[in-house]
């Protein structure tokens, strides 16, 4: 049985100036998120630049992160390989590393078919044992693993949870009067996370809780137990920061973020680059902005 719920933060990759990884602060903002109660942890996502390191480097940065978890939280590694047979020998990789699961997109650079895409999450899921989260990210990724196409998927075992990021929150509910509790559901849009959460989503995965990891965890803990006024509260002080989530330079515009809050460095790999100097302006306003009135969480009583 897999017990996949909660806040699941897709962490930075951090480097040092020179663009090289800097593992050991890698694991120590890891190691402060679990410490701040995220339910569990997903390592080369979009937000940890996965198509930016190279074939050994992921498997170094599995293996550290590994370490500093310790089993203490879930887990999952993003997979996201430009060919089927690279992201199988990814994922043998990972379960041999002992990663809990894997959360896999659909291959890189060309544009699959719906038909094409089902094929690669089949092969995945067939080549290893671990379970896996299906990344449906039709806006970023051109392809939408639709209700029909999820059928096909049900068949294979250990396909046990999606990402859902259309956009549409319908597609909680149609993924819910599909197929009941068969698969996981985790919200993948950080602006409508806690609207996805009322719905019925399990969890939610995050880029902006590396910047607020104790407000990101209140807002699922109040929706969980249906103290949605509550959770607004928090919710309304969050979303001009979660937006950033939402646009291109979203990887810099995080990164940029966890620097100001002294949580890591903004250095990205090029192709991406520093933020322009008015964005960063744009994003220190909100950040500032959210110090000056942050949400003091005991009133809440979640202890």
């Amino acid at each position: 049985m897999i017990d996949w719920q909660g806040v699941y933060p897709a962490v930075t990759t951090q480097f040092n100036d020179d663009g090289s990884i800097n593992f050991e602060t890698t694991k120590s903002m890891v190691d402060a998120l679990i410490n701040e109660g995220v339910h569990g942890i997903i390592v080369l996502g979009t937000v940890g630049e996965n198509c930016s390191l190279r074939f050994e480097e992921k498997r170094e940065v599995l293996k550290a992160v590994k370490d500093v978890v310790a089993g203490r939280v879930p887990l999952l590694t993003g997979v996201a390989e430009t060919t089927t047979q690279f992201a199988v020998e990814f994922c043998q990789d990972a379960e041999k590393i002992g990663i809990d699961g894997l959360m896999v997109l659909p291959g890189m650079v060309y544009r699959s078919t719906e038909r094409e895409a089902i094929y690669h999450y089949q092969q995945v899921a067939r080549c290893m044992s671990l379970p896996v989260m299906i990344y449906n990210n039709p806006i970023t990724y051109g392809v939408d693993v639709s209700i029909e196409g999820m059928k096909v998927l049900a068949n294979e075992e250990n396909i046990v949870a999606i990402k859902e990021a259309t956009t549409d929150t319908r597609r909680i509910t149609e993924l819910q009067t599909a197929f009941a509790d068969r698969f996981i559901i985790f919200g993948g849009v950080d602006d409508i996370a806690l609207e996805s959460l009322m719905l019925g989503a399990t969890g939610w995965i995050s880029g902006l809780t590396n910047v607020f990891p104790k407000e990101s965890v209140a807002i699922y803990e109040l929706a969980r137990q249906g103290r949605y006024e509550e959770a607004k509260e928090i919710w309304r002080w969050f979303l001009p920061l979660l937006r950033l989530d939402t646009i291109p330079t979203l990887v810099q515009c995080i990164k940029y973020a966890e620097q100001l809050a002294g949580r890591g460095s903004e250095v990205t790999r090029a192709p991406r680059l520093s933020l322009p100097e008015e964005q960063k302006a744009m994003i220190n306003r909100l950040y500032d902005d959210a110090m000056s009135n942050r949400i003091d969480l005991s009133k809440f009583n979640l202890d």
